[in-house]
């Protein structure tokens, strides 16, 4: 099919780039001239394992493009419109001034039975109007939405082979016609029994907000009980895996640490909260507020705790930070916990040493005041402590015998509970966890 994708940030990028592969004729379109350029020559501009090689693939095989100008839509059957919705300055409120540019954008060049898919993170209630406007226009167009469910680091795979599928369509023949044409863009996922979901609007909205609140609410849980373990010399860790057994609990997602950042669950929950307030259903998600309390004290917790177990004043301590994205094979340092740290580190006037395999220009053009190192040896060199925030395998799996080799003084500060602290320890190292005696 003919598709065009409106917006090429992280999800547009790799949504027109995932169906180009899976051989739909794609136009990728954005404003940001120099971001087309890079898509253009099959040079992503962020870092997302996998998506060079399926950019590359496409670009070559003529089934992408990209375009600053929206006009190049025209003549595709199905619109995707994967633009952000940031949180709005002083307030927890979703901007939708991208979603909405882009429809009206997309309006003049609308054909019948043409067929506009929102994957944008929406407010509830945002579908049902814009369906609204482009009936409105005479076009003859549909609307559906079709919410994505990416994880980073995972995006490519995620996209073509989805654990899930939701069309929130509109009743009767226009809902019809929408479900026949996504069914014939997901043909490869739906031949794999890929679980599909159609619904109405609002509950298509809910469902992408409502699972990152429910994965915030079950990291923040255990973060809760880190705090509780730490005042009472309990194991947060084997807390975990006990409650873990349990399969109506279960695991994943219960790994206490430095909390949850990036550009979705954050903002995504805020401005879930806000939307409730807007319904006037604010108590319902109440406790969302307290979740993203919890996830922000965590970060506090890592700097005070890094502060209290240093051997000098902060002013005069090396201290090394490992790790910057919010999360490994990912670049993205949107409300990261890691440059959180480091930055609140720099602050109380430690001299804070910074690596990162990916994400180091990111976090620079934000907090220039950093130090920045891409060896891991530099930066271990003279530290009075090793704070580790984010998991990437080479910070993970560092040997603390040949670290002890560059540090002056052994402190690890184990942000993600990734470390044996008993293997630390006997290295000679004073091991500091996150809710671990």
């Amino acid at each position: 099919m003919k598709i065009s994708v409106i917006g090429c940030g992280y999800l547009g990028a790799v949504h027109a780039s995932a169906m180009a592969e899976l051989g739909h004729d794609v136009i990728g379109i954005d404003v940001d001239a120099n971001k087309i350029a890079l898509l253009a020559e099959g040079r992503p501009p962020f870092f997302e394992p996998g998506l060079p090689e399926v950019l590359t693939s496409a670009r070559d095989s003529g089934r992408l493009r990209f375009s600053t100008n929206i006009a190049d839509a025209a003549g595709a059957q199905v619109h995707f419109v994967a633009v952000g919705t940031p949180q709005k300055p002083g307030s927890y409120s979703a901007d939708l001034t991208y979603v909405d540019a882009a429809i009206e954008g997309l309006l003049p060049y609308l054909n019948d039975g043409d067929l506009v898919v929102g994957k944008s993170t929406v407010p509830v209630g945002t579908a049902a109007r814009l369906s609204d406007l482009i009936v409105a226009s005479g076009r003859g167009a549909t609307l559906a939405w079709n919410p994505e469910f990416l994880r980073e680091g995972f995006a490519v795979q995620d996209t073509i082979s989805p654990d899930r599928l939701v069309y929130g369509v509109a009743p009767g023949a226009p809902g019809e016609h929408a479900v026949a044409l996504l069914n014939e863009i997901y043909a490869t996922a739906l031949a794999a029994d890929t679980p599909l979901v159609i619904t109405d609007f609002a509950t298509a909205e809910l469902v992408k907000v409502a699972a990152n609140a429910f994965l915030a609410t079950k990291i923040s849980f255990i973060n809760a009980m880190a705090e509780i373990a730490e005042v009472t010399g309990a194991d947060v860790t084997q807390l975990a895996d006990a409650i873990g057994y349990d399969a109506r609990i279960g695991r994943r997602f219960l790994g206490a640490g430095v909390g949850f950042g990036g550009g979705c669950l954050p903002k995504d929950i805020r401005a879930f909260t806000a939307r409730a307030e807007e319904l006037g259903r604010g108590e319902s998600v109440a406790f969302l507020k307290e979740m993203d309390a919890i996830n922000l004290r965590r970060r506090q917790r890592v700097v005070d705790l890094t502060v209290a177990s240093l051997s000098r004043p902060v002013h005069q301590a090396k201290v090394a930070v490992l790790g910057l994205s919010f999360k490994p094979h990912s670049d993205d340092v949107r409300d990261s916990p890691a440059l959180d740290v480091a930055v609140q580190l720099r602050g109380l006037g430690a001299e804070v040493v910074a690596i990162d395999p990916q994400a180091i220009e990111n976090a620079r053009a934000r907090h220039p005041q950093l130090t920045y190192s891409d060896s891991l040896e530099e930066t271990l060199r003279g530290a009075d402590a090793i704070v580790h925030v984010t998991e990437w395998p080479e910070y993970r799996e560092l040997d603390p015998v040949w670290a002890a080799t560059l540090v002056r003084n052994r402190l690890v500060i184990d942000g993600r509970n990734s470390y044996d602290s008993a293997v630390w320890r006997a290295a000679g190292w004073e091991y500091k966890g996150m809710g671990k005696p």
